[in-house]
């Protein structure tokens, strides 16, 4: 079936040269965008959740933060 579209001129032409670079023709490059584009149903992908784990640990001793080995020490479990 033929068709009149007006479309964007940057779109076009990255359209084409994609075409080119994929080596098939414009036609089928924009079908199969509309096949992927139709294939999705309008539906929205659900957004991204990150579920962090926590656990549970225990609070290492006071040390003095100006205390270099201090720090080390409470690292190095000593």
């Amino acid at each position: 079936m033929k068709t009149t579209l007006e479309l964007n001129d940057q779109i076009l032409r990255r359209a084409r040269t994609r075409a080119v670079r994929e080596g098939i023709s414009l036609a089928r490059f924009v079908e199969d965008a509309l096949r992927t584009k139709l294939r999705d149903d309008g539906r929205k992908r659900p957004a991204f959740k990150l579920d962090l784990k926590t656990v549970t640990g225990h609070v290492p001793p006071n040390a003095d933060i100006s205390d270099r080995k201090a720090l080390y020490d409470v690292l190095d479990g000593a």
